[in-house]
């Protein structure tokens, strides 16, 4: 019988209580002890979830409740800072996404957890859900019949019907707007990792334009990016389009890559995967076949979701439980991480060259702006 993982939360906000819950769901764990700097909203998280102490320092935590490992749910400007202080520890770190401000940071955290022998992770829990794991055996076991030739992936954000958004727009303090991307800073990490798990390489060459939606010019908010249309090429050996919108409909969380032989498309809002014959029918079958064969794919899917509905397994923040599950058995078994370091590294890489290309035609805008009055 394994020792109960102590685990300790940093942060008490809607994401802490996310997995508060995921981690009370799997055995051998418990909750040692959660630090706010509001001694109240510490408190509060107590009264919901079973945890030991309270603490509104995180030395004072990491000295008196001993964690094995610590998930860190606050904002990300502090992601850095906090992670680093439990490295040095001689902590385990869940760090939420985005996993820090920049690469340097990223890889400042990597280089001190590997000096420390402890684990990191980031909270990339879509690329855990059900669907997407499917998706990454099917991959492996050479579905695609080699390695992935282009991959395209839409990541959407309704900012005109998310509590969260609302109340981002309504505070010209909050945090968000702190960010060196903002907006899209916070929420892009999701479908830039889909891309980055299946790059190699890191000669990577990113081609980003960001602009402000209608929607932001009209509620008076021109400096919020909301709109991103992204390519990013590998040494010539395969490419990707990412495409970040608040404003297309249908709201889109999908992902496609295809291969030398076939393809998939993965829907992360329908839970669905389909795979995409390389090879075409002969004549008119190929108007006929296909649309047979889609059917039944729809039909498998339909049946596969509701036998995860019955058991639990397609519950909202099912990745983030597989995740957890997967990082914590890599701290007792002392195995691989489930997010790989190189893929932390590209997909923070490649966020940089968006926010430093999006940023720089934004100042370029104003310059030329001002010139012009």
């Amino acid at each position: 019988m394994k020792p109960t993982l102590k685990v300790a939360i940093v942060g008490s906000g809607k994401i802490a209580h996310a997995h508060a819950s995921q981690i009370l769901s799997l055995p051998g764990r418990e909750i040692v002890g959660v630090c706010n700097r509001s001694p109240q909203k510490a408190k509060d998280f107590s009264a919901r979830f079973p945890v030991k102490n309270t603490f509104t320092g995180l030395a004072d935590l990491l000295e008196k409740a001993q964690p094995d490992v610590v998930h860190i749910t606050t904002p990300p400007e502090s992601h850095f800072d906090l992670a680093m202080f439990c490295i040095e520890h001689s902590c385990h770190v869940y760090v939420e996404k985005p996993f820090t401000v920049n690469t340097e940071q990223a890889r400042r955290l990597i280089e001190a957890a590997e000096q420390k022998g402890v684990k990191l992770t980031v909270g990339h829990n879509n690329q855990f859900s059900a669907v997407a794991r499917r998706m990454r055996e099917l991959i492996r076991s050479g579905y695609l019949g080699g390695p992935p030739v282009h991959m395209e992936s839409y990541y959407c954000y309704d900012v005109t019907d998310q509590k969260y958004a609302r109340a981002f727009l309504n505070d010209k303090q909050h945090w968000v707007r702190k960010l060196p991307g903002k907006l899209f800073q916070n929420v892009i990490s999701h479908g830039v990792a889909r891309i980055a798990e299946f790059l190699t390489g890191d000669q990577l060459a990113v081609l980003a334009h960001g602009f402000a939606s209608s929607y932001m010019k009209e509620t008076a908010e021109p400096e919020i990016v909301d709109e991103l249309r992204v390519i990013v090429s590998e040494e010539e050996l395969r490419t990707a389009y990412f495409t970040f919108s608040s404003q297309m409909r249908p709201l889109l969380h999908q992902f496609r890559v295809y291969g030398p032989k076939n393809g998939l498309v993965l829907d992360e809002t329908q839970a669905t995967l389909i795979k995409l014959r390389g090879q075409k029918f002969r004549s008119y079958a190929e108007t006929f076949i296909p649309p047979v064969l889609f059917s039944t794919q729809h039909v498998g899917n339909l049946v596969r979701n509701s036998r995860l509905l019955v058991s639990g397994g397609l519950q909202p923040n099912s990745g983030m439980k597989s995740l957890i599950d997967a990082f914590h058995r890599s701290i007792r078994e002392d195995s691989a991480v489930p997010i790989a370091y190189e893929e932390i590294l590209r997909t923070s890489t490649i966020m940089d060259a968006i926010i430093e290309q999006v940023n720089g035609r934004e100042r370029q805008k104003e310059t030329l702006s001002s010139h012009a009055r």
